[in-house]
């Protein structure tokens, strides 16, 4: 198992377009799309992610393979936020069988 201490993930800003620039042409890859995930190590950007196709940019000259995986993993744990229906939504489906019981009545 590999600790993940160092490392802070966190949604980029427009603050941050030089550090994810540097970190795409670092890795000689086009430049992400947003919304982005970064990740930084002592407050360097070292890897990058898209939410938009999951592609991952990072520093070739670091040891980023654990800041790509916890990205991976916080990209598909937003993911599935995302696609998970809201609670209001959840309690209407569950109850529209009731509605439509005591409207039937």
């Amino acid at each position: 198992m590999i600790a993940f201490n160092p490392n802070d993930i966190r949604t980029a800003t427009y603050a941050d377009a030089d550090a994810l620039a540097r970190l795409a042409e670092l890795d000689s890859a086009r430049p992400l799309a947003d919304p982005i995930l970064l990740a930084e190590e002592h407050g360097v950007a070292v890897a990058a992610t898209s939410l938009h196709d999951n592609r991952v940019i990072a520093d070739p000259f670091r040891a980023t393979q654990v800041a790509e995986a916890a990205l991976r993993v916080r990209a598909q744990a937003l993911g599935a936020q995302m696609a998970t229906p809201s609670l209001a939504d959840r309690m209407r489906a569950a109850f529209a069988s009731v509605r439509l019981a005591a409207a039937a009545s």
